[in-house]
């Protein structure tokens, strides 16, 4: 049985010493310790890429004198041409779970064998590559819009998902632990010229240290917001399974926002595929922002409360939406135009479509309206 301090006293002065410490530190060295290990990761589906020339960057568990929060996983842009995202780990240090922090490189070095997901199977990146000055993606494992972004490719071989098994672990070594270690080949690339964390992921570090919901605590491992299309932007936010229900600005459980979320993972599976066409995508997103925007003023205007007219009228907007993005998902023109692109005839591609959507959907019988 591993060795775990027990008393708080040990664990903040373990904090403290490693909060004084961290700014002298390495960007590729150790940041914190703490002596429990991390929840496990928690399973989510990528949100689309916002556009070309954004790099993965997973979510994983950071620790603050509160506990353990949730940074969730963001598209970001390198800070140069060239260079790759190491994400951070936690590894078991003999006495102590001890945080490594992510870097940027020239290759993708050590991340303690954690399963990410994402092309981030635990040794190496498969999620793309650069070809000169741009990026590919390799959309077997990334989820990018094709018909905007040209510069892809599919490689299966070695493509690992966080989201085909329940139980994560989100530590390296100790009791329980990924026994991986670094391979000569990690080892000498990590002696490269890396580049710490940009002032862009330091800030959706702190944003997400300063929302109660991500701390473990209090989503007990699973995330309201467990990923977003970019830092500083909840458009295109995904849930991860088991999430407690999204709460709005007064602390009221919000099945507004829980039915626009689910929404929202259904225009982004439509954007990935090809059934949404640019305009369509634009015209969803600002009748779910209008929607959530008129929710806030009801409920500021009542004490935070909406009365039963607001709420019934809010439903309809949202039955409103709800119809229109399956409509346009399966209109007969989009229909034709992924199918060609993908292959199939437009009845085999309507029927993939509703697959995956119902497949994607957390109430499948709310999102597929009879016709």
């Amino acid at each position: 049985m591993m060795k775990l301090f027990s008393t708080r006293a040990v664990r903040n002065t373990l904090v403290a010493a490693a909060m004084v410490l961290a700014p002298a530190a390495s960007f590729a060295g150790v940041f914190i310790s703490v002596g429990f290990a991390p929840p496990a990761l928690p399973v989510y589906v990528q949100p689309i890429a916002p556009g070309d020339g954004y790099l993965w960057n997973p979510g994983y568990w950071a620790y603050g004198p509160e506990g353990y929060y949730w940074v969730p996983g963001v598209w970001v842009r390198p800070p140069a041409v060239g260079v790759l995202w190491t994400p951070g780990y936690w590894g078991w240090g003999g006495s102590a779970f001890i945080f490594h922090e992510g870097y940027w490189g020239p290759h993708v070095g050590f991340y303690g064998g954690i399963n990410y997901g994402f092309g981030y199977g635990g040794a190496g990146f498969w999620g793309g590559r650069w070809e000169g000055g741009h990026f590919a993606y390799n959309t077997a494992v990334m989820n990018v819009n094709r018909t905007i972004i040209h510069n892809t490719y599919v490689d299966n071989v070695h493509v690992t998902n966080v989201n085909v098994t329940n139980v994560h672990t989100s530590f390296n070594g100790g009791a329980g632990g990924i026994q991986a270690h670094e391979s000569p080949q990690e080892q000498q690339w990590s002696h490269e010229n890396h580049i710490a964390p940009t002032p862009e992921q330091q800030q959706h570090v702190q944003t997400a240290h300063a929302d109660h919901s991500n701390f473990a605590s209090a989503n007990g491992g699973h995330p309201v917001n467990a990923a977003f299309s970019r830092p500083g932007s909840t458009v295109g936010a995904v849930r991860s399974v088991g999430a407690p229900a999204a709460r709005d600005g007064f602390g009221h459980a919000n099945e507004v926002n829980t039915r626009q979320g689910n929404q929202q993972s259904r225009i982004n599976s439509g954007v990935n595929s090809g059934q949404l066409t640019p305009g369509e995508t634009r015209n969803l997103q600002n009748r779910d922002t209008s929607i959530n925007r008129q929710t806030q003023a009801d409920r500021a205007a009542n004490g935070g409360s909406l009365t039963g007219q607001e709420k019934a009228q809010i439903n309809q907007r949202q039955n409103n939406v709800s119809k229109s993005v399956y409509q346009d998902k399966h209109n007969a023109n989009n229909d034709q135009a992924a199918a060609a692109r993908n292959g199939a005839t437009p009845h085999q591609e309507k029927q993939q479509a509703q697959h995956v959507e119902k497949k994607a959907s957390p109430h499948p019988n709310e999102d597929h309206p009879k016709q």
